[in-house]
């Protein structure tokens, strides 16, 4: 097929699915070709040790439509999502995660939000099916996104949405930024939505580990930074670095005068040495934003801080 003609290109990332890779691609084909429009898979194996390879090699013999990536180690699910996207073509882009296990039906009704106007449909999993502590993180972790990324959606990192293919490749998609692609796009002021798509039953990974919880904290910090501050790093550093210089500076100027007025020593007390220690870290958060501020501006050329939806005459 002649690539140019693809206007909708079907990206799966996929890790140890051998069991349910048919059912899969089954459903994937009977819920596009219902759209009745050019398309074609790209199935990224990230890893797998089981015989997800094997099956999907099967099917790529039976259908030149599916295109099979094989990633030498388990990457995650932004560079499984980077390969696919670099070795595909639509107009349309459709991403499924294995992980979620959702059903591909919906996805006709996703394609047509973005023949409505949107550009970015995200799936919100609704019934969710999977264990009640992945969906309690879930939900706290959906609120602390929204609430600091004013993004209001009810699954960001759902692992299920359809974009066009220019706000996938306007974004800049790394490490566990996947999780935050709505946030990132929103930035660009393209318009996004979000409808019920059904979670099906199935084995899923509970996720139990701690490290994972502070992980999906960091995260949220850092997509909180790159979306406000990324740009202006003084206003984030120099707010909180004035605070705590403030707040040294008046614990000082309070000893000072009680030593002045000789209502005490005050050499050795704690007070002293917080206050100190503010002074420090405030002028200390302060310099860093100062040095962002350079290097952004030393930089300037190469930032392009809006995006242009069209040019009329």
């Amino acid at each position: 097929m002649d690539n140019s003609s693809i206007k909708i290109s079907i990206l799966v990332s996929l890790y140890n699915f051998a069991e349910n890779v048919q059912r899969l691609y089954d459903s994937l084909i009977q819920a596009v070709e219902s759209y009745d429009c050019t398309f074609e898979i790209v199935c990224v194996d990230d890893g797998s040790q089981d015989d997800t390879l094997k099956q999907l090699l099967q099917l790529a013999k039976r259908d030149k439509r599916l295109r099979v990536i094989k990633m030498r180690d388990t990457f995650g699910e932004s560079a499984a999502l980077e390969a696919a996207l670099r070795y595909s073509s639509g107009e349309k882009v459709v991403y499924l995660s294995g992980r979620v296990r959702v059903n591909p039906m919906t996805i006709p009704r996703m394609l047509q939000h973005l023949d409505d106007g949107y550009d970015l449909v995200m799936g919100w999993r609704y019934p969710r099916r999977d264990f009640l502590l992945n969906r309690a993180i879930s939900w706290l972790f959906n609120r602390l996104a929204s609430r600091l990324s004013k993004v209001r959606l009810h699954d960001i990192n759902s692992g299920v949405f359809v974009a066009k293919r220019g706000v996938l490749e306007r974004i800049s998609i790394y490490g566990d930024l996947y999780n935050f692609i709505p946030v990132l796009a929103s930035q660009q002021g393209y318009k996004i939505t979000e409808i019920k798509v059904e979670q099906q039953s199935g084995a899923f990974r509970m996720s139990r580990y701690p490290n994972e919880y502070i992980q999906r904290f960091l995260d949220i910090i850092t997509v909180f930074f790159l979306t406000r501050y990324s740009k202006k790093p003084i206003h984030l550093m120099g707010f909180f670095g004035a605070l705590f210089f403030l707040a040294g500076f008046i614990i000082e100027l309070y000893l000072g005068v009680y030593r002045l007025l000789f209502l005490g020593p005050i050499a050795g007390r704690p007070l002293l040495i917080l206050g100190a220690l503010l002074l420090v870290i405030g002028i200390q958060m302060i310099t860093i934003g100062l040095l962002g501020e350079m290097i952004i501006f030393t930089h300037a050329g190469e930032i392009e801080e809006y995006n242009i939806e069209e040019v009329i005459n």
